[in-house]
C-alpha cells in the first residue's frame, strides 16, 4: 500500500471513530457508551482506535473539541453580512435558536460533559470551561460593539439565557423555549437602548444643595 493511500485509510478509520463518538456521546452520555461499542458502530478494530486515541478521555477531548469547532464556525458565519452589531447578536441568538429546534438536540453538549466530570481538574472540566471563556468572551465583546459598556454584565446575562434555553430545550416545546429566549435577549438589547435615551441627572450647584 502506497503512503497516501495508508495516510488515507488512516484518515478515514479516524473520522469514522470520532464521528461514531460524537453522535454516540452526544445522544446517551459518555460513562454509559464503552469502546466497545463505538468500536463496533464504527466498525474497526480495538487496536485500530488506540492507534490513533490513547484512550477514551483522548476521544471524549477531541469529541468536544470537534463540537467547540463547530460552534465556533457556527457564531462566525451569524455575524457574516453587513449587520449592525444590535443584528449581529440577534444573529447568533438566532443561531443557537436553531440548534435547539433541530429533531438531533439534547442539550448542551459542554454543560452535559461538566456535569459527567465534575471534577474541575480533570482534562475534559478544563476542556469545558476553556470552551465556556470563549462564548462569554465572544458574547461579551459582541455586546460591547452594541454599545454596552461595561458589556461584562450584559455578557453574563445572555450566556444566562442560553444556558437556562439549552437546558429546557430537551425538557418542553422547544417553540416556546425559542420564543422565550429570543424575547430574552431582545429585551436586553432593548435595556440598552432605553439606558442610552435616559436623561442625565441634573448637576448639582458647588456649595450643596439647591
Amino acid at each position: 500500500m502506497s503512503r497516501n493511500r495508508e495516510a488515507g485509510v488512516t484518515s478515514e478509520a479516524r473520522s469514522r471513530l470520532l464521528g461514531t463518538a460524537t453522535r454516540i456521546f452526544y445522544a446517551e452520555g459518555i460513562h454509559s457508551v464503552g469502546v466497545d461499542r463505538i468500536t463496533a458502530e464504527a466498525q474497526v478494530t480495538r487496536a485500530t482506535l488506540y492507534r490513533h486515541f490513547s484512550g477514551k478521555e483522548e476521544l471524549v477531548l477531541a469529541y468536544l473539541d470537534q463540537v467547540d469547532q463547530g460552534m465556533r464556525g457556527q457564531i462566525t458565519a451569524a455575524q457574516e453580512g453587513g449587520r449592525s452589531a444590535a443584528d449581529r447578536v440577534r444573529a447568533v441568538a438566532g443561531a443557537i435558536a436553531d440548534g435547539i429546534r433541530s429533531p438531533a438536540f439534547r442539550g448542551c453538549a459542554f454543560i452535559n460533559a461538566a456535569a459527567e466530570y465534575p471534577d474541575p481538574a480533570h482534562p475534559v472540566h478544563q476542556a469545558v470551561l476553556a470552551h465556556r471563556e470563549w462564548l462569554l468572551d465572544t458574547v461579551t465583546d459582541l455586546l460591547a460593539r452594541a454599545g454596552f459598556a461595561p458589556a461584562d454584565a450584559a455578557g453574563r446575562h445572555f450566556v444566562m439565557l442560553r444556558d437556562g434555553a439549552m437546558a429546557a430545550g430537551c425538557l418542553f416545546d422547544p417553540e416556546l423555549v425559542c420564543e422565550t429566549f429570543l424575547h430574552g435577549v431582545e429585551g436586553l438589547l432593548r435595556s440598552r437602548a432605553a439606558s442610552a435615551t435616559e436623561p442625565s441627572p441634573p448637576a448639582r450647584a458647588a456649595g450643596g444643595d439647591l
